[in-house]
Parts: structure tokens; sequence; C-alpha cells
């Protein structure tokens, strides 16, 4: 009889996976069996007390670091569906001005990029099996640019398979074979870089240095100056951190590991419950995550190299259902890893303490009302800027679950809100187009 190992490989090779995506998942699958420790205690880590500041080594001046464009290849995640909006197409084609989504500013930023170096600097999309063909697709309109061919801008995140959780199998869902199958996480980006070859291509062509975000974050952009900084440092791996508020408590957080001192990534699904409240104390773990991150790639290289082609993340065990609209469907677990986990991973790895503005998500359709209005500009070169009236402070916008799917935003209509500091709808509401609203609002 086949051992657990020799089933995943095979499925994994039937699917046409590769090699770097197989070794990624196994290892996860081996802690899983292993019955290792996959949760972090309060007692294995300490607090952060400050990181290096942003505004400390960004003092170069802009033109400095336009040579280092054309060794740098700028990727976007865009594996996102963006279903708890009500999307059924990638996120990216979410329209964030009218006639204006944001793969057009992606697009926007980088042809940006392309000017000061003089070069073609390259883009990827890690694209997912949901959203590569609406992406390209889209991307059409940008073919004279070079956008347009899969080969030349796609970066595919893998797949892998869902386990029965009393034996860690292969689930087989024969009459849904699709539903054997989850997306293992944006921490594959390591593994889909090496087995797609893209890592190769780009050290052969001089590309050194990645600039790594999501692609809903309009503040993720790069930045010359810290484009400088970071080749000057050395380090192999920089993750772009900033301070917790209240908003972000539920989020992961950065940390010292007690053992070595290293600094980690601890997620909320590795937090033991009885640390729950130390994990929401904002005062205690200062900063998070951003998502920003700043690869070396002959490092990434190097690293997989000695570790059996991988990069060791932490593994995230997520309980759910084959069918996650039936609930007497096989127990399963699906496998996750983050890329930002790396960051426990590089000897010499940094983290620095980045404004607010390198982090502008859209999560929620109250995030993207607020990038409607007019409490958010976005100039000619694809760049985000809050209005001069917020004072350098995003205003808050909370709606109730009757805006819980971007298309009723059409209904509550765009209100001015550059003068507000936080504006609550708690239930069905209509603003009239540019409604000039100001302070504390609160609606419905």
């Amino acid at each position: 009889m086949k051992d657990v190992t020799s089933m995943i490989r095979e499925k994994m090779l039937a699917r046409g996976l590769s090699d770097a995506a197989i070794c990624a998942f196994l290892h996860g699958v081996e802690e899983l069996r292993q019955q290792r420790k996959m949760m972090v205690s309060e007692d294995e880590i300490s607090p952060v007390p400050s990181l290096p500041a942003w505004h400390e080594i960004v003092t170069s001046s802009p033109a400095a670091g336009a040579d280092l464009l054309s060794k740098t290849v700028v990727i976007k995640l865009n594996g996102g569906l963006g279903t708890s909006m009500g999307l059924q197409q990638a996120k990216s084609l979410l329209e964030i001005k009218p006639g204006v989504t944001f793969l057009d500013l992606i697009v926007r930023q980088v042809e940006t990029l392309r000017q000061q170096a003089a070069c073609d600097v390259q883009l990827l999309l890690m694209n997912s099996f949901s959203t590569s063909a609406d992406t390209m697709q889209y991307l059409q309109r940008y073919a004279e640019q070079g956008y347009g061919e899969a080969n030349r801008v796609q970066l595919m995140q893998n797949m892998v398979p869902k386990l029965l959780r009393d034996t860690l199998e292969p689930v087989k869902m024969p009459e849904h074979p699709e539903l054997e199958w989850c997306p293992p996480g944006h921490g594959d980006l390591y593994a889909a870089l090496a087995g797609s070859g893209w890592l190769d291509r780009l050290l052969e062509r001089g590309v050194i240095y990645a600039f790594v975000s999501n692609c809903d974050n309009l503040g993720a952009q790069v930045d010359t100056r810290f484009l400088s900084w970071f080749v000057r440092s050395n380090a192999p791996f920089v993750m772009e951190a900033t301070p917790r508020t209240e908003a972000d408590k539920k989020g992961g957080h950065l940390a010292l590991r007690k053992a070595d001192g290293q600094l980690m990534l601890r997620e909320v699904a590795q937090c033991p419950e009885e640390d729950v409240p130390a994990f929401q104390d904002i005062a205690l773990h200062r900063y998070f995550n951003t998502n920003n991150l700043w690869v070396r790639l002959d490092a990434l290289r190097d690293f997989m190299a000695s570790h059996g082609g991988m990069v060791p993340l932490p593994v995230i065990r997520n309980a759910k259902t084959a069918d996650p609209r039936d609930s007497n469907s096989p127990a399963v677990y699906q496998l996750e890893i983050a890329m930002g986990a790396a960051l426990q991973c590089f000897p010499g790895a940094e983290a620095v303490n980045v404004p607010r503005s390198r982090f502008f998500p859209v999560k929620t359709t109250g995030d993207l009302l607020l990038l409607r209005s007019d409490a958010v500009q976005i100039d000619g070169s694809g760049s985000m800027h809050l209005a001069p009236e917020c004072g350098g402070v995003a205003p808050i916008v909370q709606l109730s679950s009757d805006y819980k799917l971007v298309d009723s935003l059409q209904s509550l209509g765009v209100p001015s809100l550059k003068e507000v500091r936080h504006l609550t709808v708690r239930g069905p509401w209509s603003f009239a187009p540019g409604e000039p609203l100001k302070g504390d609002i609160v609606v419905g």
C-alpha cells in the first residue's frame, strides 16, 4: 500500500506541479504528520521594542536609485477574487475611480518606473487559476506596452491537495474533482518563482531585487530611495511593517524569538487561545506586516538550494470540509503558508517601520468607498495621496451589512470624505454625489 507521501506526490505530479511546489507542500505535510508544534506561545517570544524608521532611511535623492530599477522586478499578488465583497472576477479588476481599476494603476506605476529607468522594468502578476483568464484578457488593452502575453507578465500560483483529517491522504471527490484542490497561500511565491523558471530567468537577465506586494494595496509602490537603502543593507529579505491600531489587532504581528533573537511573524492562527489577549494588545506587540516585501533573488536561490529546494515556512492548518457548502462532505485540512513568515528563515532578514501610507488595502466596501471619494487622490504616475484636508490621516469608514457587497454601494452614493474623521453607516442610506461631510458622522 502506498504511503501518504507517495500518494500526495503522485497526485501533484499528475496535476503538472513542479518539484519546488511538491517539495514545499510535503514539508508542511511532514510537519503535520510529526505533530510538530504549530502554535507560538507568548512564552516563546518577546515584543519588538523598535524598528529602523522609514524617514531615517529614505534620505537620498529619488534619482539616486533609478539605475537600480533595471535590476528590479515588481511582483503583485493577484490571486484573490474578492468574494467577500460579492466579486466573481479578479479583485484587481475592481473600479476604484470611474474607469480606473487596480490593474490600470499597477500598469501606470510600472510605466512610470520604466520612464525613470529608461528600460523595461519587469512586472510579474502572481495569478491564481481563478484570476488568470480575466486578468490576461483585461491586459490586452496594454498589449502594445508588452503586458498582454502571459509568458511575459504572469507567475502562476500553484494548487495543493486537500487532505483527509484522519489519514492525511488526498481527498477524492470524483463528482467534483475541483474540490480536491485549494490555494496554498501567498507563501507559495517562492516555490512558484523557482518551479516556473522565473527565478533563473530573472537572475540570468541581471534582475536581483524583487519588490512584492498585494494588488489591492495602493500604498505599495517602489520607492527608489528605499531600493537604494535595501541594496546597501545587503539584507536578503526586508519586511515593511507599520504600527498596529485597533483595526489591526486581529492581524499578525512581529515578534522576537527568544531562543535566538530572530525576527518572526506570528499569525492569529498560530496563537494559543489563552494568549489571544496578549496577541491583540497593540501596545505590547506594536508592529504588523504590511505584506510589502523586498527580496534578493540571488539570496533566495542560494537559500532554497541549501534547504532542499524550498523555504521551510511554518504551516498553518485550516480545518474545513471538502465542499465548503456541504457540512456533510469529508472533513479535510487545508494547509496554508504566508510569504511574510520567511522573515524568520533568512539569516540577516530585517524589518522597517514604514508610514501608514504604505499600507492602504481594500478589504471591505468601506475601504472602497473611501478610495472612490475625494479623500483619496491619484496622480498621473499612479501614486495615491490623501487630500490635504485629511491632515495625513485617512478617514475611517464603517458600513453596515446592508453594504457588504460592491453592487450595494451604488444606492449609497459617494459623499465628500476629505474632512471626515469617522463615518459610520448603520443602515440603508443615500448620499448625494459629493455631499459635504465633516468630523464624526453617524447615519442610518
